[in-house]
């Protein structure tokens, strides 16, 4: 028994060595093999915040229909179901939401906006600035 492990550990051993030679050397990493992988990772975040710059620009809506109507409010009341103030000139829609269907729940006449909440006051400046971004 303890013959058969020495020659199988020998035998793996010899396998190992000449599978080892017969293997071709592992090249090695070079400046400029590193360098030109750094500069397609940063080609393709390029493109990547690009594209989504893009994408923002050509989603805003133009012309007179861009402040025409305004989301004021929304919550949800249920998996899929909203209620959403909307501001369309100076009057204020209440509309149900759910999907496939928008229903009109009432019309009142626009009102003050309430204070925001202390929680938005605590962000830093720098923050809301990015919020209030369209």
């Amino acid at each position: 028994m303890r013959k058969l492990v020495v020659s199988t550990i020998t035998l793996c051993l010899t396998a190992a060595e000449a599978l080892a030679q017969a293997a071709p050397p592992l090249p090695s990493v070079s400046g400029g093999g590193l360098l030109q992988m750094l500069l397609g990772v940063a080609g393709i975040l390029a493109l990547l915040i690009g594209s989504l710059w893009l994408l923002k620009k050509l989603t805003l809506q133009r012309g007179s229909a861009a402040g025409l109507m305004r989301v004021v409010a929304a919550t949800a009341v249920g998996g899929r179901e909203r209620v959403v103030i909307v501001e369309v000139g100076s009057t204020w829609l209440v509309l149900g939401v759910a999907p496939g269907r928008v229903t009109a729940l009432a019309e009142i006449p626009r009102q003050p906006l309430a204070t925001p909440p202390a929680a938005a006051e605590a962000m830093p400046g720098w923050l809301q600035g990015l919020m209030r971004k369209p």
